[in-house]
């Protein structure tokens, strides 16, 4: 592992160390600062699993107001990640985990905060195939998403 990859993981490391109860990560994550995923809720949590109430900064809407598509992959990549960790004692045995594949259907507009609801359905060896759900507050579903994930080598 070079010098530079030593240096990240231990940023990443700090992020998930550094949280609040209730909180997914703290601050200096590049995307999760962009989403404020400091502000998420984490409603639930157990091995495989992912329960949060997410915001909707103004800096990831479209004109219309609503969330920008390209950044609804951005929560569903994040999302899918740390529900790859969820159960895991922060420090254990973590490895870089690449997306290879996301799905994403856009069933209705994001118009404001939400619940995304993820669970990881299948792991084989490296590989991991997330599902997640982004729902309005009432239970509606607003987008659907399925990931694939590897763990990168070395």
């Amino acid at each position: 592992m070079s010098e530079g990859e030593r240096e990240v993981s231990e940023e990443i490391r700090r992020l998930i160390a550094d949280r609040k109860p209730g909180q997914l990560m703290g601050r200096g994550h590049p995307a999760g600062d962009l989403l404020e995923a400091h502000e998420w809720k984490l409603l639930e949590s157990g091995p495989g699993q992912l329960r949060l109430r997410c915001q909707l900064p103004d800096r990831v809407r479209n004109p219309r107001g609503v969330l920008f598509g390209g950044f609804t992959a951005t929560y569903v990549d994040l999302i899918a990640i740390f529900t790859c960790r969820a159960g895991e004692e922060p420090g254990e045995g973590r490895r870089w985990l690449n997306t290879l594949n996301m799905r994403l259907d856009y069933i209705e507009p994001i118009e404001g905060d939400f619940i995304a609801e993820s669970t990881l359905v299948n792991r084989r060896g490296p590989m991991y195939w997330i599902e997640t759900r982004l729902l309005s507050e009432e239970g509606t579903l607003l987008a659907f998403a399925l990931t694939t994930l590897r763990e990168a080598s070395g």
